[in-house]
């Protein structure tokens, strides 16, 4: 019976073309602008690291008191970035299954091949437990050592792109890369790992692309490597002049995420971190309360509003232009229904019951839609190329449409349709033959 109802409504949708482009135009354009804002979002809020989300935490400690406040974009007296003072004794202490300390920084990178110019390279210094931590994907080779930690040893994880452009590609473990005149020798190569939003430092870059190098924390600081990240002082006089100032100092620029698997080694690590800070208090660093917080990879997105409330407005506005859309195509529907009422007559006459019209009024309207949703996808993707033409490179990387973004568009025209179609078809059982065929 289901190709005898479809090959009805796609008779009954060529009798009047125009009521039927006016019913698909309606339906696609509000789904090209829903799911143009819906595949941003989706985006945006989506679990970077879903296997582990639960598990990794970030770390903050207030080190500066009630009584300077907090820097802009702070909530609950907390910043969101740590002292090196703070981060060398959580990293000290190891009460965490892993951890690291982390900071963006850069080099000048110095190409062997001389076809290629000097260029500048995004790294980030981090200990050894950066890498099973958030679970990077290695090409070739692997992650530096604890050792390696330990002795400040000149070695970098690069990146694939960065592979691709050095190396050609190859394997270039134990190769050296000349960085800001210093040689490094690479103890491995990533795979594909984007991880959107990068969560691991939503300061800096929070949509952009991981770094291209990796470094041991250790040799950044001595190398005395400054952050190309947020750094924020308070207005405080550094203790000492130069790099040593800035590590005695309680300047916040640093990251510190820990890895605790399970719910007892939270609370185990929540009680370690105020005890922390109430050591610093009695040390006479602090002069109030112990005030620490640890939240895990999906609270820390909400925390930071990696989804901002702007874009969830215009999720909001987009999905009422559909609505709009919807009731457009609800009246076109009931308009074309009404316009057969006499044809829906002879068919009850000639002994089809209600249930018979509804289902195939619905099927009708389920071509409708999918028509509408291949026509939504199209001015989707129209939506994202202008985009991309307007927004940055950042926010490019929120504009791919993919395959379950494909669904979702066809599975919400087809569904929102048919919702939209249920009273102009119940309308449509509700025909009298008798009065039909009396009026003709």
């Amino acid at each position: 019976m289901f190709y005898y109802y479809f090959g009805l409504a796609l008779r009954s949708l060529r009798r009047n073309v125009v009521l039927t482009v006016l019913m698909i135009a309606a339906i696609g354009v509000g789904i090209g602008a829903s799911m143009t804002t819906l595949t941003m979002f989706r985006a945006m809020s989506g679990d970077p690291i879903p296997n582990k989300s639960r598990q990794l935490f970030a770390v903050q400690i207030d080190n500066w008191g009630p009584q300077k406040g907090v820097i802009a974009g702070d909530k609950d007296n907390l910043q969101e970035q740590i002292s090196y003072r703070d981060a060398m004794g959580l990293m000290n202490a190891r009460a965490a299954h892993r951890q690291s300390a982390m900071y963006a920084t850069g080099f000048a990178l110095t190409p062997s091949n001389p076809d290629l110019r000097p260029f500048r390279v995004q790294t980030r210094a981090a200990y050894a437990d950066f890498f099973p931590m958030f679970e990077v994907p290695f090409r070739y080779g692997a992650p530096w050592t604890s050792a390696d930690d330990a002795e400040h040893a000149d070695v970098v994880v690069i990146g694939r792109e960065l592979n691709d452009k050095v190396f050609g590609g190859a394997n270039s473990v134990g190769k050296t890369l000349n960085l800001d005149d210093h040689e490094y020798r690479v103890v491995g190569v990533l795979d594909h790992w984007e991880p959107t939003p990068k969560f691991y430092d939503l300061n800096n870059s929070k949509y952009g692309k991981p770094e291209e190098a990796f470094i041991p924390f250790t040799r950044a600081i001595g190398q005395q490597m400054l952050t190309w990240g947020n750094n924020n002082c308070s207005g405080e006089t550094l203790p000492a002049p130069g790099w040593e100032g800035r590590l005695q100092s309680e300047c916040i620029w640093l990251q510190f995420w820990a890895e605790l698997p399970t719910a007892a080694d939270a609370e185990h690590y929540r009680a370690f971190l105020n005890g922390y800070a109430a050591e610093q208090r009695r040390l006479g660093r602090f002069h109030w309360a112990p005030n620490t917080k640890i939240r895990d990879a999906r609270e820390w997105l909400a925390y930071e509003h990696a989804v901002s409330n702007e874009v969830r407005i215009l999720v909001l506005v987009s999905f009422s232009f559909l609505f709009v859309c919807l009731l457009n195509a609800m009246g076109l529907m009931l308009a074309k229904i009404m316009g057969r009422a006499g044809d829906i007559g002879v068919r009850r006459a000639l002994g089809a019951n209600r249930r018979a019209i509804f289902a195939q009024c619905l099927i009708e309207a389920g071509v409708v839609g999918l028509a509408g949703g291949l026509l939504g996808l199209a001015l989707t993707g129209l939506g994202l190329m202008g985009l991309r033409a307007l927004l940055s490179d950042e926010v490019n990387r929120l504009t791919h449409f993919g395959v379950t973004d494909v669904g979702i568009a066809v599975t919400l025209s087809v569904g929102a349709t048919i919702l939209a179609a249920l009273y102009p078809t119940w309308r449509a059982a509700q025909v009298q033959p008798a009065w039909q065929l009396k009026a003709q």
